[in-house]
Parts: C-alpha cells; sequence; structure tokens
C-alpha cells in the first residue's frame, strides 16, 4: 500500500515538474522530478530529467549569447512562472514575456525579438467584444447558458467559446483575455459545489472577499499540496484547454496524465489563473464504491435469511410429530368410541381404528390404562374446544335475550308487560348453565 501511495506521489511530483519546464522553469522542473525519483523511480522521470537538463543548459547558453537585456528578460519570466510571483505589480511584466518566450519557442518571434500581428476577422472582433461586455462574475452571461441549465450545456457552450477565442485562432484585440474569462467560468460552474456557491453570493467562490467561508484560502496564495487523491498548483487557460480537448499534460510530443486528470477546479484572481486542484482515479474509484454500497444495502437481507435457515435446522432433522386423533362431541358410526376427559369430565367420540393405530394407544397400553403426557395433552385440547364451543353459544344465547327483552319494553316502556319481561329474563340458557356446572362461569 505505502509502495503504491508512494508511485502515485511520484507521478503527481513528474507532472508538476513537466508543467514547469514547459513553462520555462528550469529550476522547479529539476526539483520536482528529482523528488519524483526520490519517492518512486520510474523511466519516465529519468528520461524527463535528462531533458530538463539539456535544455536548462541552452537556455543558459542561448541567454549568456543574447545578452544582458534578454538575460533580464528570460528571468522575469521564469520569475512569474513561479507559484510565488503572485503580485499584480509583477503579473503584465511577467505575461508579456510569457507570451513572447512562447512565440520564441514555436518559431513565431519576428527578428529581434518583436511579435508577428496575428490575423483576425469581424467575427473573431464580435465574439471578443460580447465576452468582454460581461462583467468579470457573470459567468452565466459569458458563456451564454441559462442559470439552470444542465452540465453538459455548460461543456457545450466552454467548447465552442474556447474553440472561438482560441489565441491560435483568434488574433482580435482582446482575445486573451476573453479567453481567461471563459475559461474562469467554465471552472465555476462546472464544479458543483463552486456553482452552488457562486448561486448563491453571486461572486467568486474562489475570492476571500466572496463571503463564502473556504478552508483554502485566497487563491493567489494558494500553495502545493500534496495528498489525498489530488494536488494545487498553478494552471494556465491554454493548460484547462489541453486539459477539455484531451491533450493531457505533453511530454516529448505525448502525452502524460490525459486520463486520471478528468475532474479539476482552477481560479482566477489577482496573481494569476491558479489554484487547480485534480482528483486522481475518479472512475475507477467510483465503481467500487457503488459495489460496497450495493452489499452494505444487501447485508441485512442475508443475515435475515441465515437466521431462519438456523431457526430451521433442528426442524429439518427431528421427525415430523403425529396429529392428534379426530374427535367429535355427538357419537356417529365413524366417531364410535365414547371417552371422557379426565379433568373437566367431557364426553368426547373417537374413531376405534384411528385412535387404536395412534401412539396415545401404545402410551395407555404401556401405563395399564392410565393416562401419560400424550393423553393429558390431547385431552386438553378436546376441553379447550368443547370450552370454546359452549362460551359462544352462551353469548349468542344471552344476546338474544337482551333483544326479546327490549323488543317487549319498547321505546319508551308505555304499554309493558312486566312479568313477561321478568320471565324473560328468569329463563336459563343451557350453555351457560354447562359452563356454571364446569366452574367456568360465575
Amino acid at each position: 500500500m505505502s509502495m503504491e501511495s508512494n508511485k502515485d506521489e511520484a507521478l503527481k511530483c513528474l507532472a508538476i515538474a513537466q508543467k514547469h519546464r514547459s513553462a520555462g522553469n528550469y529550476a522547479s522542473a529539476k526539483r520536482f522530478c528529482q523528488k519524483s525519483l526520490t519517492l518512486f523511480s520510474t523511466s519516465e522521470a529519468v528520461k524527463l530529467l535528462e531533458i530538463i537538463e539539456l535544455e536548462y543548459q541552452e537556455s543558459e547558453a542561448s541567454s549568456s549569447q543574447a545578452g544582458g537585456s534578454s538575460s533580464a528578460e528570460g528571468r522575469t519570466s521564469a520569475a512569474e512562472t513561479h507559484p510565488s510571483a503572485a503580485g499584480a505589480r509583477q503579473r503584465h511584466t511577467g505575461e508579456s514575456s510569457k507570451a513572447e518566450g512562447k512565440a520564441k519557442a514555436n518559431g513565431d518571434a519576428a527578428p529581434g525579438g518583436a511579435q508577428k500581428k496575428r490575423d483576425y476577422t469581424p467575427e473573431n472582433v464580435a465574439v471578443v467584444e460580447r465576452v468582454r461586455k460581461c462583467k468579470a462574475t457573470e459567468y452565466y452571461e459569458i458563456l451564454a447558458v441559462k442559470r439552470g441549465c444542465e452540465e453538459a450545456d455548460i461543456k457545450k457552450a466552454y467548447r465552442k467559446l474556447a474553440l472561438a477565442l482560441h489565441p491560435d485562432k483568434n488574433g482580435a484585440p482582446g482575445a486573451d483575455e476573453a479567453f481567461k474569462m471563459v475559461s474562469k467560468a467554465f471552472q465555476v460552474l462546472s464544479d458543483p459545489d463552486k456553482r452552488a456557491a457562486y448561486d448563491q453570493h453571486g461572486s467568486d467562490p474562489d475570492s476571500r472577499f466572496s463571503g463564502m467561508s473556504s478552508g483554502r484560502g485566497s487563491p493567489a496564495f494558494s500553495r502545493g499540496s500534496y495528498g489525498g487523491g489530488g494536488f494545487e498548483g498553478e494552471m494556465t487557460p491554454e493548460e484547462l484547454f489541453n486539459m477539455f480537448f484531451g491533450g493531457g499534460m505533453p511530454m516529448n510530443g505525448g502525452s502524460f496524465g490525459g486520463g486520471p486528470f478528468g475532474v479539476f477546479t482552477a481560479s482566477f484572481g489577482p496573481g494569476g489563473f491558479r489554484t487547480t486542484r485534480m482528483r486522481t482515479n475518479v472512475r475507477q474509484e467510483q465503481p467500487q464504491a457503488e459495489s460496497r454500497s450495493i452489499w452494505v444495502q444487501l447485508l441485512p437481507l442475508f443475515l435475515l435469511f441465515a437466521f431462519s435457515l438456523l431457526n430451521a435446522l433442528p426442524n429439518l432433522f427431528a421427525s415430523t410429530p403425529t396429529p392428534d386423533p379426530r374427535f367429535s362431541f355427538q357419537p356417529s358410526p365413524r366417531y364410535n368410541v365414547e371417552r371422557t376427559t379426565g379433568d373437566l369430565h367431557v364426553k368426547y367420540h373417537v374413531n376405534a381404528a384411528e385412535f387404536s393405530g395412534h401412539p396415545i394407544a401404545a402410551e395407555l397400553a404401556r401405563n395399564e390404562n392410565k393416562p401419560g403426557p400424550a393423553l393429558r395433552k390431547f385431552e386438553s385440547n378436546v376441553e379447550r374446544a368443547y370450552t370454546q364451543d359452549l362460551f359462544a353459544q352462551c353469548q349468542r344465547g344471552l344476546d338474544y335475550k337482551q333483544r326479546r327483552k327490549e323488543q317487549e319494553i319498547g321505546l319508551f316502556g308505555i304499554g309493558t308487560d312486566w312479568t313477561k319481561v321478568r320471565e324473560i329474563e328468569q329463563e336459563p340458557v343451557e350453555s351457560c348453565e354447562k359452563l356454571k356446572s364446569l366452574g367456568l362461569l360465575k
């Protein structure tokens, strides 16, 4: 587990090293690359370290030939790229130097360091002006989407505007700033937590002054933090563009980490376009979490099934009990043997053949016709059935007497034959009298 964790941290450091290398900050790139090798040695880190050292030597050689002016310019650009250079005073100088450095790296710079004029069309100007007319925090208006839109609509709008405002496609004045505004709007609205905070406060959820409590602090002062499945650092709109369109992080003409870095957030604050948090292995973790959730939900069912099985085990191995003999309280050709219970002396009748083949008869034979436990249990059931029937008959008889009495009295008792009422009251109910004789009714 520890080796796997070190490997993940090493890959994160390697990604940061590649990012600093792309920005021309070879010192930081070398430091993170060496840290990656310390955590977990990989062939990619060794190869990248060799490339960084080679490019650094070439950069030093070209800087010494260019003279003091261009050397100072290169130092300003490198200092701006570092996360600690977040001051507004250095940002404009750093951005111009970075743009010129990228132009030189791509072979687009004119002789003497002057940047070529980029072409643009009236449509390019129109989309730039529309975006820049919006306020910096009017994210829905910048992307031209409704507040209740779905995440797919936000991605579609960003894809369209990012392609229209990308520096390689749009050279209109202000296109770079519009491109940053679109990137910032997408990063806020594509993050459910930040979007909810923005909808509530109407301000930048990453800003210290937005009214939203945040444990991360201001994005301008954010530093890289490692562990927990992600890292924070600087990210430019160009890098966001590359990651959204599947470019990943370039490494020797290929890509590094294009797949895992699918979920991220970023902010554009006083210190520039900063504070990106990337969560790796999201798609791999979700199926595992869903699988665990299903097992947790099914656990009570498994426990219930196991408990039922344990209760049924004794019955599975026990012999099936023999049912009691059938009986009747009235004699008939079927029930042709009369018997009397030992407690209440209730007479009942059983079938001779059935009773003689029952285990109760065998018990009587062993006990010399003395009642045993099986017979006492059987006769107890007979007495219970007999008394329950008597109670039901008694209740019906009493109800019938009450109805006759009320019918005789009438509504107001006018013209009632009270002698007849008393006779009705004194009429005995046979079933009730039997219960009294058995001592079950007072």
